[in-house]
């Protein structure tokens, strides 16, 4: 049957999306693209797109769950786009990105009978981040929420289960002082309003907390009536940011910070190392996972002591850093200057002086330090999403490392990556996917890559 819009059909679904989203063919073969839905779900739905061979559709009816099925506990759960995976049970949730693991390396990379152990689980699916983002939106009052999925529409908030209680005061607090000084929010559209995001950051081991407010001009009305109300209900805050971007641009954060209150940054402890974070540091969400992922890595990377380890993306160095103590020589490469200047005073609070930083282009440093004669006995890749690029994984190759760990947190640019490898004399072993970002569609990896023998 051809299939128009507003069609209601009968579908089973059988499989999930890299997004998501259950899947599920009519008599047909079309497939149908269902987002909120679970495997074995037996549904009524309303064609809303369609194309040639597929189509989008919107549940009207559950005729029989799946067992996977859980009632909700968010109330915007179904119209939030940051959670995709809360209607159904955690153990369901582990499957799906297993099978979205297995699926990319065996499908884009070839790779059938390579070791993938079973997902390391979240001992935390609620109230993992350290880190938010939150849209302001202008109406009869300022609010603050999240995108909607695909979408720049914001869905107010009053709180959110993947962050802290704490952030659910600063966002209060943050509202209040905004509406209590009548000032606005910014509107993309025009261009025009002041608060664009509200940005914070919680250093789980240390308790310290950082408020970042993200503008549209280079601060806000009684920026001391701001700080006043958040020193007064949060013990735990250690500094307040303004972020000055006036760009028409989807990008959150602008590159002028200005600190209003102490000194611009926090600390955390990670792996017993001390990492200091200012308002663009990257550093991962999710403290507990983090160290599991980079113990994971340090075992791949089998360090004895005498190593020259490359640790490229390296950031604020604290792959690298947490493992310098098992090498001879850590050298780390990024393209961020203020992340490479952090990465320097990490080494400096802790002592690591086995250790320099290379701010630069991943692909340039490496082929620099190639011919400046270093030869790294373990290289750790950190990428983007987007992966490597060929360029990178070539000059990798020539650097003759006798393993390379690779830390995605993209499944199918990691297994076409891993195919580029493969194809160089450089064969995957195993692979852990590790869970940081529970009740969402994503899942990091880490790889263990090996030089094959010479008669690969």
């Amino acid at each position: 049957m051809d299939l128009k819009k507003n069609d209601i059909i009968d579908l089973k679904i059988t499989s999930m999306t890299a997004q998501g989203s259950g899947v599920g063919k009519t008599e047909d073969g079309i497939v149908i693209f269902v987002p909120n839905s679970a495997v074995g779900d037996e549904l009524e739905v309303r064609v809303l797109k369609t194309k040639k061979t597929y189509a989008y559709g919107r549940i009207e009816s559950v005729r029989s769950p799946s067992p996977d099925r859980i009632e909700p506990d968010c109330p915007v759960f179904f119209k939030c786009g940051g959670c995709v995976f809360r209607h159904i049970s955690y153990e369901a949730e582990l499957k799906i990105k297993y099978d979205r693991v297995r699926d990319a390396l065996e499908r884009i990379g070839g790779f059938k009978d390579i070791r993938l152990d079973a997902v390391v689980p979240n001992p935390r699916v609620n109230r993992y981040r350290n880190k938010a983002q939150l849209p302001a939106l202008d109406g009869e009052s300022v609010r603050l929420g999240f995108f909607a999925n695909h979408s720049h529409r914001i869905i107010p908030l009053d709180g959110c289960f993947l962050q802290p209680e704490l952030f659910d005061r600063v966002m209060k607090l943050t509202e209040e002082f905004m509406n209590e000084t009548a000032q606005t929010a910014y509107d993309e559209r025009t261009l025009k309003g002041r608060l664009r995001h509200l940005y914070i950051r919680y250093a789980e081991a240390t308790g310290e907390l950082m408020v970042c407010l993200v503008v549209n001009g280079n601060g806000l009305k009684q920026e001391d009536l701001l700080v006043k109300k958040l020193r007064e209900q949060l013990p735990e805050l250690k500094t307040v940011v303004i972020n000055s971007n006036r760009e028409d641009t989807n990008v959150i954060m602008g590159r002028k910070n200005r600190v209003v209150y102490g000194e611009g940054y926090i600390t955390d402890i990670l792996r017993g190392k001390r990492f200091k974070l200012s308002a663009l540091s990257f550093y991962q969400v999710n403290r507990t996972q983090a160290e599991r992922l980079y113990e994971i890595a340090e075992n791949y990377a089998g360090l004895s002591g005498g190593e020259v380890l490359l640790d490229l993306y390296c950031g604020t160095g604290t792959i690298g850093l947490t493992m310098a103590e098992k090498c001879r020589e850590l050298i780390g490469v990024e393209i961020v200057e203020d992340a490479v200047n952090d990465a320097r005073e990490n080494a400096r609070l802790n002592g690591v002086t086995n250790a320099r930083f290379i701010c630069g282009d991943a692909a340039f440093a490496a082929e620099k330090l190639r011919a400046e004669g270093i030869r790294p006995d373990v290289i750790i890749i950190d990428p983007p999403r987007k992966g490597c690029d060929a360029k990178l994984i070539e000059t990798v190759v020539k650097m003759a490392p006798k393993r390379v760990v690779y830390v995605s947190c993209d499944p199918e640019t990691l297994a076409r990556d891993l195919r580029l490898f493969d194809d160089l004399g450089y064969s995957p072993r195993e692979v852990t996917p590790v869970d940081l970002f529970s009740r969402t569609a994503h899942i990091e990896n880490v790889a263990l890559i090996e030089r094959c023998s010479d008669d690969h």
